[in-house]
């Protein structure tokens, strides 16, 4: 068997995520991001809770699928400590709220739309994730 490229999983990744969010686009009107989706499953049910549970459930059931069709089990290595994980999960979720917006809902459809406000969304996203990496890296001597 020929081995396949190292990028090829990633590049069909994001191909089945472009192709998804324009589907919900073009289909029901939505923009595919996750935070405000999860973000709406936790109010009263609605007309729309539906496809938004079924979006949801695909997020969890799509890497599953993926290793067992492929047979490939993605290597994960978390380096955080639990209160870590749990202190960046809340950050994560308050830049979201501030944001009005999270990384596929501005990353990916916003900025395909050309979107003034999620094209400086993304560059916060990206610059703030760049700083976080050098400090975390290279903090010692900041800090």
């Amino acid at each position: 068997m020929q081995s396949v490229p190292p990028y090829w999983m990633s590049l069909v990744g994001g191909m089945l995520i472009g192709t998804s969010a324009s589907i919900l686009l073009l289909s029901a009107g939505r923009i595919a991001g996750v935070s405000g989706i999860a973000a709406r499953m936790l109010t009263k049910p609605d007309s729309e809770t539906g496809w938004r549970l079924a979006f949801l459930i695909g997020l969890i059931v799509g890497p599953v699928a993926f290793t067992r069709i492929t047979g490939h089990v993605p290597a994960l290595r978390i380096a955080a400590s639990l209160p870590v994980l749990v202190l960046a999960g809340l950050l994560v979720g308050f830049g979201t709220r501030l944001g009005s917006g999270c990384t596929s809902g501005h990353g990916v459809v916003g900025l395909a739309r050309l979107s003034p406000r999620s094209m400086s969304a993304v560059a916060t996203f990206l610059a703030i994730a760049m700083l976080t990496v050098f400090l975390v890296r290279h903090g010692e001597g900041f800090l």
